[in-house]
């Protein structure tokens, strides 16, 4: 018998529960052992999506940003031939989730590593944004110094122009209001800019426009949950 690693995508929202596949419950009552980027935040999940599920019948680890230790732990959980199920904070583990790291020591040993469908920010908010979806780059979070911040949002800005390519970015969400200040400052005024906020939630936004005309709107994503797309 060998072991299984499940990839266990969370939700986006905490009320947008309908958004997870019935047969992710499935996928989590095979497993015996729970990775989880936040222990409690996905035992909440767990019992949202399934009041059956026994949460202590589980061996629990927390990746925290997949320390040495865990890595480790994960490893003899494989070589014990357990199924594994990883939860990601929200969304799909693996993508811009410190989940990888025990995705990839997983492909290292040989494990059957399973992709479970669900919710990812990244891709629901490209969908939405008109922007092109054949030629797309992840950066991530931008540099939180002002002078950085604005070399790197010039840098993607060309970059997109070189390649007629869309930049998606993040930014913490008590951070956004300054992002968006900087951005609208730092670009082209033909450039367009995606905001996609609380995807999946009853006040989701999805709105694309030019530069020039996100200057004309009174806008705050202060602590919403956003992602950012730009395309020169």
């Amino acid at each position: 018998m060998s072991s299984t690693v499940y990839l266990v995508p969370s939700v986006l929202d905490e009320t947008a529960t309908h958004t997870i596949p019935l047969y992710i419950i499935d996928a989590v009552k095979n497993c015996s052992v729970i990775f989880a980027e936040n222990e409690r935040t996905a035992r909440r999940f767990l019992k949202s999506i399934c009041k059956e599920i026994v949460i202590d019948d589980y061996e629990w680890f927390a990746i925290h940003k997949a320390e040495e230790e865990q890595v480790n732990n994960f490893r003899q959980k494989i070589k014990e031939a357990k199924n594994i199920a990883i939860i990601s904070e929200a969304g799909c583990p693996g993508v811009a989730d410190p989940g990888q790291v025990l995705v990839e020591a997983a492909q290292q040993m040989n494990a059957m590593v399973k992709p479970l469908v669900g919710p990812s920010s990244i891709l629901l908010a490209l969908m939405a944004s008109g922007m092109n979806g054949q030629h797309f780059e992840f950066i991530g979070y931008l540099p939180i110094d002002s002078i950085e911040k604005t070399r790197v949002l010039k840098e993607i800005e060309n970059t997109s122009q070189k390649k007629n390519s869309t930049q998606i970015f993040i930014e913490t969400p008590y951070r956004n209001d300054q992002l968006i200040e900087t951005i609208l400052k730092t670009c082209r005024p033909s450039s367009q800019l995606c905001i996609a906020a609380d995807l999946t939630g009853a006040n989701e936004f999805v709105k694309t426009k030019t530069i020039a005309d996100w200057k004309k709107e009174k806008t705050s994503f202060h602590k919403k949950p956003a992602i950012f797309l730009l395309k020169a």
